[in-house]
């Protein structure tokens, strides 16, 4: 926890206030720089509060909740990262076989799935999320979609990881995720027309929303890396050269980017003589 959290705490709570929701830095580079940010809300008044589910615990309040939100309170997650997360699995499952309704550890199970490499496993289990009646949000919901995805791309359908893709961008249009990763696709066949439409709606999305959904790649460096490469194979070195300083502005030690703003500074400059 940050310097002056319980200041802040006491500072903002109210009278009747059931849980306050923070600043939960998930992810952070080797720098201390937060990459995923969200609203976490283990932070709560004393009585009424139960924890349910195996994994993935949650908070559950019995009756009306007043929550109240604040940047000021800041938590920084710093895990370990040579923990064994071997009974992660198997207590996802078990949390789903409790509770087949539960959408949340439908996604997760889903999703745990997908990074064990069990692709097929993965989309029937997502595809079980997306069926819920109380599966409604449409962040988690195109997060799923983008799983599927990444699933049917890994078992090189294509045509098929292209289509829930599709479906991701329909159901959460705001998001940059689902664009980004559209863009990457095209990216491993070399469609420079298609990255540069992904790439260019991603980026006209200005609003970073703070759930634990967000992706890295959609707020680092990867979209204006993607669109210089493209820029630059359809000899367009204009944008080409923008979108590998931009990159660099978000990273500026990554030595790839640096060598490709080089190439095209100098291809540049080569057409023009």
């Amino acid at each position: 926890m940050l310097p002056n959290w319980r200041e802040n705490i006491e500072k903002i709570w109210q009278e009747g206030t059931t849980r306050l929701r923070y600043i939960y830095n998930w992810y952070l580079d080797e720098f201390n720089n937060p990459k995923v940010s969200f609203y976490s809300e283990k932070i709560h008044c004393r009585n009424n509060f139960r924890w349910v589910n195996p994994v993935h615990e949650i908070l559950k309040y019995e009756g009306e909740e007043k929550q109240i939100y604040t940047n000021d309170v800041i938590i920084n997650h710093y895990p370990d990262r040579f923990k064994s997360r071997s009974n992660y699995l198997p207590l996802l499952e078990l949390s789903v076989k409790e509770n087949p309704q539960n959408d949340r550890n439908m996604h997760y199970l889903g999703r745990e799935y997908m990074y064990y490499g069990k692709w097929n496993e993965a989309i029937d289990t997502l595809i079980k999320h997306l069926k819920l009646k109380n599966a409604t949000w449409k962040d988690e919901r195109c997060a799923s979609m983008r799983f599927i995805s990444r699933c049917y791309k890994n078992l090189n359908r294509f045509d098929e990881a292209e289509m829930w893709l599709k479906k991701a961008i329909k159901e959460a249009p705001y998001l940059r995720d689902a664009y980004v990763e559209m863009a990457m696709l095209k990216y491993a066949f070399e469609d420079y027309p298609q990255i540069i439409e992904y790439g260019e709606k991603a980026l006209s999305i200005k609003q970073n929303k703070k759930t634990y959904i967000n992706e890295i790649f959609s707020w680092d460096e990867t979209i204006n890396d993607l669109l210089s490469i493209a820029y630059f194979n359809i000899k367009d070195f204009d944008n080409a050269i923008k979108n590998a300083k931009e990159a660099l502005k978000i990273n500026p030690h990554n030595e790839r980017i640096k060598e490709n703003l080089k190439i095209f500074k100098e291809t540049k400059k080569k057409l023009n003589n």
